[in-house]
């Protein structure tokens, strides 16, 4: 015990010594700022009492006198804007008390325990992650007294003394995976952050920061006239100038308070700690597989899955019943979980969901036609069944685009409809056709460089003008970030590495089907060179349809944004729990704050609306069923078991134009390509 306190004391002291520097700055430029106004004092003292007079010493006072006041009133500005400028705050769901007892009881004896001053009130954020937040600046404005988040005694002076302790913020994933014992270890270090954030010199050090740092963004706006900007620019650079200066300090004091709240949380739980670290990488990454894979897929069709955390304890489940190196996650399920310190955790999770989908896809923030909650157990017919048609319909108004025909000569009647064989005819390469080469670097280094003789014609990797082909326009219209980086239909996800990878012996992303949504998905629109490299290995016929479902996509989502911008934005305000309400504490007028999409490829829009376009086929005449794997997201089921090599023939399609593969794949189950499949 000597030991921690030394530690806790040595951590206290050096963040106070940090907080002081930090202050010392603030004292030195307003020193700077009063300098002249001394001397002009001085200077008016002199002339009143007859020592300095002349014709120099007036205009010398004039002089002075005149820059003071402009100084001050700078300075008066400065000082205005950073008093009133708004920090940013987390967007969050308020959990009151009313709604958490126990939470707020397990907080408040941890903080006993860790003897510091108990949080003033507790939120969940969609994240993986729990830290403390100050929230007493004025124009966050107090709560109302019936959502009133204190945890000390609803009285006048513990009350206000406790509206200035910060909001505990928990990632909501922590109260569905970890056992309560877990999250409490997890989150004593975080709690006994308030005993250093309760100093004076540190909390002021703090507010000076959070005040410079929104003065910054507040002046970072276009004014409204040449006087504003002119204003807001000198505001500005004087605020980045002080951040500057306290840079090296807040930093170093903020590792101080981090020192000393560890230290001082060794007491609390250690051993359990160390367990529940890693209950906490497991669940970061089930999270950002559920996002990445099965969420934001529904999102894209106006769905936004109502229970994500039980979707994050059913993804870790299944991670532990595939690897034999998470077995022992699985016996931790019959602990208890720390949501059941919620009275309503489903509700919870409803609201934590909503604000996920708003700021990771930017959803609106109340539901309709447009945009509707999902269960997961309507997610496979709502979502990926919705979705692979949609894909699917897409696919035929590009190949009617292109002149297509719909039925072979001589086809028998009633197959002139959407079939899965006029997809793998058109894609099919004669002998006489080549696939598309890929791009030589060294004559793309070199401008003056001259054309292949040898170059096989019909090659080029633009599709004639007119018939779907994607025309600078249509480039320039789609959204970098319209797209998903880690789909399971991703014919090139076997190279690509994913953010947080799973490994285990049934996960193979690569060969799952495509992702449903990905209507939304556009290429890159940087230019043609990049383009000709996204269907670099393709075939000229492949490399044209691509081109096509690009800029059709291209317009479909610049279609999007107009409507969208054609509507008012929604006022400013927080998303709040179902034992919650109140005012706006973060501006959501610019979401999604967090994106998840990622630029694709116009291969990979290809394979995944064949893929779409094959999934739809098999449900509707060989009877598979649409099916969602926690993973991997959308994926086929054949008799009730899932199909992982989809992905493998479909690519072998788009790069060489066999159909081989494909079409053995399709005999094995049944599916009859020649039948018209039924699209939205």
């Amino acid at each position: 015990m000597t030991g921690i306190g030394g530690g806790v004391e040595l951590g206290a002291q050096a963040a106070r010594s940090r907080a002081l520097a930090v202050l010392r700055v603030r004292s030195r430029a307003l020193a700077v700022a009063l300098l002249p106004a001394a001397v002009a004092v001085i200077l008016l003292a002199g002339g009143s009492t007859g020592h300095l007079v002349g014709g120099g010493w007036d205009a010398a006072r004039w002089a002075v006198s005149v820059l003071a006041l402009l100084v001050l009133a700078a300075t008066a500005a400065v000082a205005l804007v950073v008093a009133r400028a708004r920090p940013a705050v987390t967007p969050t769901v308020a959990v009151a008390e009313e709604s958490a007892p126990d939470l707020y009881r397990m907080v408040r004896d941890l903080a006993d325990r860790l003897d510091v001053p108990a949080p003033s009130a507790i939120a969940l954020t969609p994240d993986c992650d729990s830290w403390l937040e100050d929230r007493t600046h004025p124009a966050h404005g107090p709560p109302p007294a019936r959502d009133h988040d204190d945890l000390s005694d609803p009285v006048g002076p513990a009350r206000r003394r406790s509206a200035a302790a910060p909001v505990l913020v928990i990632g909501s994933p922590f109260l569905w995976w970890m056992r309560v014992g877990e999250l409490r270890a997890v989150l004593a270090p975080v709690v006994a952050g308030t005993g250093p954030a309760a100093h004076p010199d540190i909390a002021a050090a703090r507010r000076f920061i959070r005040g410079l740092d929104a003065a910054v963004a507040a002046t970072s706006t276009d004014g409204r006239g040449p006087l504003a900007r002119a204003a807001r620019g000198g505001i500005g650079g004087v605020s980045r100038l002080l951040l500057r200066g306290c840079r090296v300090h807040a930093a170093e004091m903020e590792r101080g308070v981090a020192a000393a709240a560890a230290e001082r949380a060794q007491a609390v739980d250690y051993g359990l700690r160390i367990v529940a670290q890693e209950q906490v990488g497991l669940a970061y990454a089930g999270w950002d597989r559920l996002l990445t894979r099965v969420a934001l897929p529904a999102w894209r069709m106006g769905r936004w899955p109502s229970r994500l955390d039980v979707g994050v304890v059913a993804a870790l489940t299944e991670l532990s019943r595939r690897d034999r190196l998470a077995e022992g996650f699985a016996s931790r399920l019959g602990e208890r979980p720390a949501c059941d310190l919620l009275e309503e955790p489903g509700l919870m999770d409803e609201a934590v969901s909503l604000l996920a989908a708003r700021l990771f896809h930017g959803g609106p923030a109340e539901t309709g036609p447009d945009w509707a909650p999902v269960g997961w157990e309507e997610y496979p017919e709502e979502v990926v069944d919705r979705a692979w048609r949609t894909d699917a319909a897409r696919l035929h108004r590009v190949l009617d685009t292109l002149g297509v025909r719909r039925a072979a000569e001589g086809a028998a009647p009633g197959t002139d409809g959407p079939t899965l064989s006029r997809v793998l005819d058109h894609l099919t390469t004669t002998p006489a056709e080549a696939p598309v080469p890929a791009r030589d670097p060294a004559a793309d280094a070199d401008p003056d460089a001259t054309p292949d003789p040898d170059a096989t014609p019909g090659t080029a990797h633009h599709a004639t003008p007119g018939i779907g082909s994607a025309t600078p326009d249509d480039q320039a219209t789609s959204d970098p970030q319209a797209a998903t980086a880690s789909d399971p239909s991703d014919p090139q996800a076997a190279t690509t590495p994913d953010p947080q990878p799973l490994t285990t012996p049934d996960d193979q992303p690569a060969d799952a089907p495509a992702a449903p949504g990905s209507a939304d998905h556009s290429d890159d629109g940087n230019g043609t060179e990049d383009d000709d490299d996204d269907l670099a290995g393709t075939t000229p016929r492949g490399a044209a349809l691509a081109a096509g479902l690009s800029a059709q996509l291209a317009r479909e989502e610049a279609r999007t944004q107009a409507l969208a911008s054609g509507t008012a934005p929604p006022p400013p305000g927080t998303t709040t729990g179902p034992a919650a309400t109140g005012t706006a504490l973060w501006d959501d007028r610019a979401l999604p704050l967090l994106p998840l999409q990622a630029p694709r490829t116009g291969r990979e829009i290809l394979t995944a609306h064949i893929t779409a376009m094959v999934c739809c086929a098999a449900m509707d005449t060989a009877g598979a069923t649409p099916g969602l794997d926690w993973l991997d997201g959308p994926t086929l089921l054949v008799d009730g078991a899932r199909r992982a090599d989809l992905a493998l023939h479909v690519r072998s399609l788009v790069e060489t134009g066999d159909p081989a593969p494909l079409r053995a794949w399709l005999s094995d189950l049944g599916v009859r390509p020649e039948k018209p499949v039924r699209l939205v």
